[in-house]
């Protein structure tokens, strides 16, 4: 199958590189890792929020050192992947697992992360379906696959990259749209793949993770082409298996160690939390549902709670024996290790970092093992019970400690206003007759290409062209709206943290000077 694959790919590289269209390596999966590497919209990743807005101070990561090292845990467990005969053979069954298709996938990923990152996506989100009636609304992981099919003008053809179908595949970590395929779609299974289910503030409304809106279901189709029959409809690639599990890994890792490095992570809240659980786990265990409400100011009730939706979330391999040597292990090497001295910028602290982080990666990486026939929420290629677990705690204290703080949620809800105030001043533009000409050619050109794809979906498949509450669109004015919604998230979406404030200051009048460095229009 490999094989095939390669010689298909090699053929139309060729082909293309006789049409005077040539790039710098003469593997076709390289050249899509390339390709994803020289794209401008790869650049801006280091503009826009991981977990809080660049600095500039190279102290925290951004979309794109997170990117980069997630690559970099991709390719390393693709090729201990491939390095087993046994594991080999069962992934070329599968489809085969190439690293540079892996590393390409990891690099593009997180390609349509919009300004200020998840919570931005939440917004996005928002405006789309409620106020242009999209009913596949914003989505990060659709955007990323939309940018490299349509958007993206760096390959050989007028829109997307010109990417190998393995590659395409590989991005879709979900593949599937928010409602419409594949039939039967993923949220109506017995037991969800993950992310299949409804978001929670938006019930009724189609999975709340997805990677392909209805305008982009033909790259979809062709893309998985050649796992037909491979692996199931709903099921990611091997390729894409390797991708979300080097992003879950580095997730894990790098997020805690920005936070000790600024001294947001506080030794105290994190030891007493996993230590008091430790030291009560089967009082704890014993208590009613009502009684973990209040889980913040009562330590070990947060993780406790954790434990107990692993159990009923994950349940193929949630085990309690596990998950009390995984929460052991992060006390140790992460509490009474890493956190009980302050980072101070020492030598000594840098080194205790890198040992770290060094450690949990090879640990992590270590437990990855090739299933030939998963359980329906997790893919091919996974994590031995032990790590999994160790991955879950790790997450918990991100998110516990530091994603929950009402100081980051004071300047959120900031952000947040931003976006919706970007979105309504550029709507507001776009629908002004008087200033047609003077729009932004990036947005002129997007809205062309929008009302393009859903006057044709509007021809040829109208049955997917339904409004945000399901009911079935028609008529140019509506095709309109559809049209200017997505292509002014599509405009938003392509911004840095920082050009989404300065347009915003613009538009409405607080800048003085007509010129500015931080946005392109």
């Amino acid at each position: 199958m490999v094989e095939q694959r390669d010689t298909r790919i090699r053929r139309r590289y060729e082909e293309q590189a006789a049409a005077g269209f040539s790039d710098l390596i003469g593997s076709p999966y390289r050249v899509d890792r390339d390709r994803i590497a020289a794209s401008p919209f790869f650049a801006r990743l280091g503009g826009v929020t991981q977990v809080v807005s660049p600095s500039g101070s190279g102290l925290l990561h951004n979309r794109l050192t997170h990117s980069l090292k997630v690559g970099q845990v991709a390719r390393a467990i693709a090729e201990r992947v491939v390095a087993d005969p046994e594991a080999r053979e069962l992934v070329d069954k599968l489809g085969g697992c190439d690293a540079d298709v892996v590393e390409a996938a990891a690099l593009g990923h997180d390609l349509g992360h919009p300004p200020f990152g998840h919570l931005g996506e939440q917004v996005l989100d928002r405006i789309a379906r409620h106020r242009y009636g999209l009913a596949d609304g914003f989505e990060g992981n659709a955007q990323s696959f939309r940018i490299v099919t349509t958007t993206e003008a760096g390959g050989p053809t007028p829109h997307g990259l010109n990417l190998t179908a393995a590659t395409r595949a590989a991005i879709l970590k979900y593949p599937w749209a928010r409602l419409h395929y594949p039939d039967p779609h993923p949220s109506t299974m017995p037991v969800l793949p993950r992310g299949a289910g409804e978001p929670a503030d938006a019930p009724g409304t189609g999975s709340g993770k997805f990677s392909a809106y209805v305008t982009d279901l033909a790259d979809v189709t062709q893309s998985r082409a050649m796992v037909t029959g491979r692996v199931e409809p709903w099921q990611q690639t091997v390729e894409a298996s390797v991708m979300d599990l080097a992003d879950d890994i580095a997730y894990a890792i790098h997020d805690i160690q920005d936070f000790h490095r600024i001294g947001v992570l506080q030794h105290a809240a994190v030891a007493t939390e996993l230590g008091q659980w430790l030291a009560n786990v089967d009082d704890l265990a014993g208590l009613p549902a009502e009684a973990l409400g209040d889980q913040h100011r009562k330590p070990g009730r947060s993780l406790e709670a954790l434990r107990r939706r692993m159990h009923a979330k994950d349940g193929w391999v949630a085990d309690d024996e596990a998950f009390a040597r995984a929460v052991a292990r992060v006390r140790g090497e992460l509490v009474d290790d890493l956190l009980a001295i302050p980072f101070d910028g020492s030598v000594e602290a840098e080194q205790a970092m890198a040992a770290f982080s060094a450690r949990w990666m090879a640990r992590l990486v270590g437990g990855v093992l090739v299933d030939p026939d998963p359980p329906v929420r997790t893919g091919h290629v996974t994590l031995r019970p032990a790590q999994w677990h160790e991955v879950q705690v790790l997450k918990f204290v991100h998110v516990r400690f530091v994603l929950q703080r009402a100081d980051l949620a004071l300047h959120q809800r900031g952000q947040a206003r931003m976006i919706a105030d970007l979105v309504d001043a550029l709507d507001d533009w776009l629908t002004d007759r008087d200033e047609a000409r003077r729009l932004p050619r990036r947005l002129h050109d997007l809205v062309t290409l929008a009302r393009e794809q859903y006057t044709r979906l509007a021809e040829d498949t109208p049955e997917l062209l339904v409004g945000a509450t399901g009911e079935r669109v028609s008529g140019k004015d509506a095709v309109w709206t559809l049209a200017r919604g997505r292509a002014v998230v599509d405009f938003v979406a392509s911004l840095t943290d920082r050009q989404a404030s300065a347009l915003l200051d613009g538009i409405t009048g607080r800048t003085p000077e007509p010129w500015s460095e931080s946005f392109v229009l």
